[in-house]
């Protein structure tokens, strides 16, 4: 089955820690793509999904101008982020999905734990529904996002970013 990643109902979420005492996070709300999903042959699904880097929202006009410029995302440059698959595995009622994750023009390998798809729903307007959540951590780092500013002898900004994609995805209805 071939769904259509809905951007309406889809969002990239990360979180990190801050001065290494709370997470904070944000979200990416422009998030589209293809999935196709083989539930008897899971090892012939793929995924090619992509980010409007543009899109992101931390709640704070200010926070989000500086999250946005050359010293995280920088847009301007690369208004993309970029996940395709190269290798789904059934891993108990979910799904493990190896694949390459390109941002800031660097390319490296990402592996996602998806939860359990939710069951086909049949919306109002006619096309089959479902649903997946997606996680994995990532080092900015090995993305060239290195800015970081001493706070009380230790850094503002952890390496890892936890990663979590909620995705609801379409398909006409047969």
């Amino acid at each position: 089955m071939t769904y259509q990643i809905d951007p309406k109902h889809s969002a990239a979420r990360f979180k990190i820690r801050h001065m290494m005492i709370a997470n904070v996070g944000g979200e990416f709300n422009n998030v589209t793509g293809t999935i196709e999903f083989d539930q008897a042959k899971p090892e012939q699904s793929r995924i090619d999904a992509s980010i409007d880097a543009n899109s992101l929202h931390l709640g704070d006009p200010a926070r989000d101008g500086h999250v946005k410029g050359a010293d995280f995302f920088n847009v301007a440059q690369f208004p993309t982020i970029t996940f395709k698959s190269s290798k789904v595995t059934a891993a108990g009622s979910g799904y493990k999905v190896a694949g390459d994750l390109t941002m800031l023009g660097v390319t490296k390998p990402v592996t996602l734990t998806v939860d359990a798809l939710s069951p086909e729903v049949t919306d109002p307007w006619s096309l089959q529904r479902r649903g997946l959540s997606a996680v994995t951590t990532i080092n900015r780092k090995d993305f060239g996002m290195a800015w970081n500013a001493p706070a009380g002898g230790g850094v503002m900004l952890s390496e890892n970013v936890e990663i979590t994609l909620d995705l609801e995805m379409t398909r006409p209805a047969a």
